[in-house]
């Protein structure tokens, strides 16, 4: 029973070792693959497979351009924990090793022509000191290979800030060296660009809604991204245009976003500074500013991030439905369980009908791994390890454990038939001439029936007779005394042999779990080890 208990435990330990490794790989490798394997695919491919253009080479008639937005990476700000502390850093990090385990393993395998961001590249960016931005715009390099390290530097890249970029208006009058700071790095606000041949109008939305307060000069915020707005309506609008803006644009409260939404619809709400009354927070841009823009600009999309979720809503303006699609988060600690980016298709070729711009300018919205869910999956894990290893398995399966309560239902079962054969039977008490007593068992002939024999004293199927009624009260009292005293003293025995057996059992119990822990732990630690950190250094 000991060997086979032992290798019982071998099997156990082998069987979880594989179980963990599978789900290792899984969570910190496999899982970034779905999406460029099986759930995603560039949208014109369906296009292409409809479409009876064939003038043009395959490979050239859309441009591909990846949308992502809201890294927000994690700093002093995010938490509430103090900077440098561990539990940042441990924050810090895993949320970074997402994003750069999603950019290198399920965003570049789809080989894109161009990289799009929508805005908020850190998550405190306008209250960071200068070493702190700087440490942050290091961190945002490399994770999305930028860095001068980067594999992917030919592919062109486009900004759009966000308000945690560069903060509103009420934050612009106070630390104008913000948006001195972003534009160094990422370049203009506002600026126009062309993919194939669709153009793209990028806008500084956080200045849109600035209004002349406290005598303070309006232009200094708000006028270059109307004045640019207005240049760009004036221009002859040759491509379809798609309109960036990291703040939304206004919609009613309690709007549908479609069916990618994984959390309630957030409503306008908008914060506005104390003394200056300048705007501080706002979920989107007002209806004014809104249409303004759809009217000036015309564009048949319009792609937007600063909500953290999906969403999907349609427009209407004096030139009919413009889709506006949310691209959700692609970090997951930002609110989101289901981190997301874009893949569009930008037309290389002049559509012969213009009515039809959904064949120019086609999206696919893609979901990254859920990490949440696989973290939680460890958890588990980890829970299930501990009870299969604590479970008694004293040489036994569950197949012998449901084996043996399949026999002991056939005891029972069958023990009727024991109890009905002694039915038919006594036993009759008989002393020899020491004075001991014999149990004799005897068939049962008859029922009795004369009444000669109602004298006789009944014990169950034991009959006493008369002539024996002398000796039993004498010698039942003195076997019980002497069967009480030891029983009492086998009984302590006992106890005490069952306690040490038990804290003796609980004992090999833990070490021999601590031991079959060590050993998965052993194994698979290096594996996670490898995993974790083959995706983080260059």
């Amino acid at each position: 029973e000991g060997v086979g208990g032992a290798m019982k435990q071998r099997e156990l330990t082998v069987v979880l070792c594989i179980i963990w490794a599978v789900s290792l790989l899984y969570g910190e490798m496999f899982a970034y693959w779905v999406p460029s394997l099986w759930a995603c695919s560039w949208p014109h491919h369906h296009l292409n497979s409809k479409s009876t253009m064939d003038e043009v080479g395959y490979s050239t008639d859309y441009v591909k351009v990846v949308v992502l937005t809201d890294p927000q990476l994690m700093d002093k700000t995010s938490l509430g924990l103090a900077p440098k502390s561990l539990a940042l850093e441990i924050a810090q990090f895993y949320a970074d090793l997402f994003m750069r385990r999603a950019f290198f393993s399920s965003i570049v395998p789809f080989k894109p022509d161009v990289i799009l961001f929508l805005g908020d590249y850190f998550d405190g960016g306008p209250y960071l000191s200068d070493e702190e931005w700087q440490e942050s715009l290091s961190r945002f390099k490399h994770i999305f290979g930028l860095d001068a390290q980067g594999r992917y530097k030919n592919i062109p890249v486009y900004y759009l800030p966000g308000n945690h970029d560069i903060g509103y208006a009420s934050l612009h009058y106070q630390r104008p060296e913000v948006i001195k700071r972003y534009e160094n790095e990422f370049g203009m606000r506002n600026y126009q660009f062309t993919v194939g041949k669709v153009d793209f109008i990028a806008i500084d939305a956080q200045t849109l809604d600035d209004k002349q307060r406290s005598g303070r000069p309006q232009e200094d915020l708000a006028s270059p991204t109307w004045n640019f707005v207005k240049n760009v309506s004036m221009d002859v609008q040759l491509n379809p245009r798609v309109l960036l803006t990291h703040i939304p644009l206004y919609r009613q409260d309690w709007t549908s976003c479609g069916p990618h939404r994984g959390s309630p619809v957030i409503n306008q709400r908008v914060s506005r500074a104390v003394d200056s009354q300048e705007i501080a927070y706002q979920n989107y841009v007002f209806e004014e500013s809104s249409n303004c823009l759809l009217e000036l600009i015309k564009p048949v999309l319009i792609l937007s991030g600063h909500d953290h979720d999906q969403c999907t809503v349609s427009h209407n303006s004096k030139f009919g439905p413009i889709k506006e699609q949310t691209v959700g988060t692609i970090s997951w600690q930002m609110g989101n369980l289901y981190p997301s980016f874009m893949l569009l298709s930008a037309s290389n070729f002049t559509l012969p009908n213009a009515s039809h711009p959904e064949e120019a300018i086609s999206t696919h919205l893609c979901f990254l791994p859920m990490q949440t869910h696989i973290y939680i999956w460890y958890l588990s894990l980890f829970v299930l390890t501990l009870l299969a290893l604590l479970w008694p398995t004293s040489g036994l399966t569950v197949w012998n454990h449901c084996s043996n309560l399949i026999v002991s239902c056939n005891i029972f079962g069958g023990g009727t038939k024991e109890k009905n054969e002694d039915e038919n039977c006594e036993y009759e008490m008989i002393w020899d001439a020491e004075g001991s007593m014999h149990l004799v068992k005897k068939a049962l002939n008859a029922p009795i029936a004369n009444s000669s024999e109602r004298g006789l004293v009944e014990r169950g199927n034991a009959i006493m007779r008369p002539t024996a009624k002398k000796h039993i009260s004498q010698d039942i009292e003195a076997s019980m005394n002497v069967d009480l005293g030891a029983d009492v003293d086998s009984m302590l025995k006992m106890t005490t042999r069952t306690s040490k057996s038990k804290t003796k059992i609980v004992i090999q119990r833990l070490v021999r779990t601590f031991r079959m822990l060590t050993i998965i732990a052993a194994v698979n630690l290096p594996l996670y080890m490898m995993l974790l950190f083959k995706d983080w250094i260059d």
